[in-house]
């Protein structure tokens, strides 16, 4: 039996990293009706969108964006952009690249002063926001035709210092808690933990009983830095207040890194300073791991390789901290960004053109991603409460994914309270919260002293944004 497990971890953990590795000015609106028909389910849209324009001869889009979590989505998207492609009289290219190499290609591209079109970025990127084009009236026209969008992508696109609109955010993915329901359920909590008090219990009892870690990561890595700012602001801390003043040396969050401690001292293993991107889902997937903090990525692709195994994770909102507060981020936001050697012409008119056209084929896309991608434009995706409620790709039970209705109201931008200025995106691309929480778990500091440096590190970085008048607030 031990044998027959290996093999299946084996060969689990290889898929999953083959899967991770892998406007116009204001125009008529029109009816478009569309139905897809997959696997019984008719995605079905009647949308208002911007009337079809033809581009000059000789019109290029040149799109970079990640290889997608569920591979389903790029293939979709390609033919998509074809599709467009030859509707609207444009040479359209679209080249996927890998998670890491996303914050690169695009200070790159600004370096250099040419490279793509258009760049989907992953998290605000706000530190380069001197380098990209004002994307003010496309947004505009977005909430024009298709309502108010969500907070979070809002926070993650738009800088109050300077009233600029730096990149369009057309989507945004859920990051709640999996969890393995069987040995929840054998030290009494078949539902899972509801609070970070719970995780410690339950997490401490199934490492002790079963030998199955907790994973979250404190690591130079995306899943450590959401994890980590999650607990941060679970326990009611924050890097910055609401007015863009460093406030993380406080009460709350040393009593958020004390339990950190805690957390890994009873319930966790040295692993978790290494780990990369793909760690946590590998550990999930394997069984090997009781809970973390992720999107459901994953568990699609272990419903594709064990559908039985698959059955055994479930999914909880974000945890309620000491006094109630309830906060994780996004996994991940989908923003587009045009860098400013893009100059005015048919090629920046057709980027935000195919901006607007995507969020209104966004029930497409949300299908195609197999319900990862959530829109940030709500309206455009009527069907996504019934598909929660019933997916479409065959969870057991079959609203499974219900839990993510809600997602909204416990989902938080990269800076809250503030916004995700130039400093906060520093301070996420420098994982400085991670290596905060790190120190004081392994004992190289007291709470107290990795939460002072930390701050001396964060004060410093939004000096020299507000020296540029990039970040409001006087400390």
């Amino acid at each position: 039996m031990k044998n027959k497990r290996t093999l299946l971890t084996l060969g689990l953990l290889a898929a999953i990293m083959l899967l991770i590795a892998a406007c116009a000015q204001a125009t008529p609106k029109t009816v478009e009706v569309t139905r897809v028909v997959e696997k019984k389910v008719e995605v079905t849209r009647v949308v208002e969108k911007p009337a079809e324009k033809k581009f000059p001869p000789g019109t290029k889009l040149h799109i970079v964006q990640w290889s997608h979590f569920v591979p389903r989505y790029d293939k979709w998207f390609d033919k998509y952009a074809q599709e467009w492609a030859k509707q609207n009289g444009v040479d359209v290219t679209v080249d996927h690249i890998s998670y890491a190499d996303i914050v690169p290609t695009l200070a790159a591209a600004i370096d250099a002063g040419e490279g793509p079109t258009m760049i989907q970025m992953l998290a605000a990127p706000s530190q380069f926001v001197e380098g990209l084009r004002d994307l003010t009236d496309v947004n505009k026209k977005a909430q024009e035709l298709f309502g108010p969008q969500v907070e979070n992508c809002t926070a993650n696109s738009y800088l109050p210092a300077i009233n600029k609109w730096y990149g369009f955010c057309h989507g945004w993915v859920p990051d709640p808690g999996d969890y393995l329901v069987e040995y929840w359920t054998k030290v009494g909590y078949p539902n899972g933990p509801s609070t970070y008090e719970e995780l410690l219990d339950g997490g401490t009892k199934i490492k002790q009983q079963f030998g199955i870690p907790v994973g979250l990561g404190m690591s130079p890595e995306i899943d450590s830095e959401f994890a980590m700012r999650s607990i941060i602001w679970s326990f009611g801390g924050s890097i910055q207040d609401k007015n863009e003043n460093v406030v993380l040396n406080s009460p709350e969050v040393i009593e958020a890194v004390k339990y950190v401690t805690k957390l890994f001292n009873q319930a966790m293993t040295d692993e978790i300073f290494s780990w990369n991107a793909a760690s946590n889902n590998q550990g999930l997937i394997a069984g090997e791991l009781s809970y973390i903090q992720n999107s459901i990525s994953a568990y699609r692709s272990l419903q594709k390789i064990d559908p039985e195994a698959s059955d055994k994770i479930g999914f909880v909102p974000a945890l309620k901290g000491p006094r109630g507060d309830q906060h994780n981020t996004a996994h991940v936001w989908h923003i587009y960004v045009v860098p400013k050697y893009v100059k005015d012409g048919p090629e920046f008119e057709a980027a935000k053109k195919f901006m607007l056209d995507l969020v209104a084929h966004y029930d497409q896309a949300t299908f195609n991603s197999e319900l990862y991608d959530f829109p940030a434009f709500p309206k455009a995706v009527p069907q996504l409460k019934d598909w929660l409620e019933q997916d479409p790709f065959g969870s057991r039970p079959a609203d499974k994914l219900k839990i993510l209705e809600n997602a909204i109201n416990w989902t938080t931008a990269l800076g809250f309270p503030g916004p995700a200025n130039p400093a906060i995106s520093e301070v996420y691309n420098t994982h400085i919260i991670p290596a905060m929480m790190a120190k004081a778990a392994r004992g190289e500091a007291t709470p107290e002293e990795a939460v002072a440096e930390a701050e001396a590190q964060i004060k410093a970085i939004f000096k020299k944004w507000r020296e540029r008048g990039l970040v409001g607030g006087s400390d």
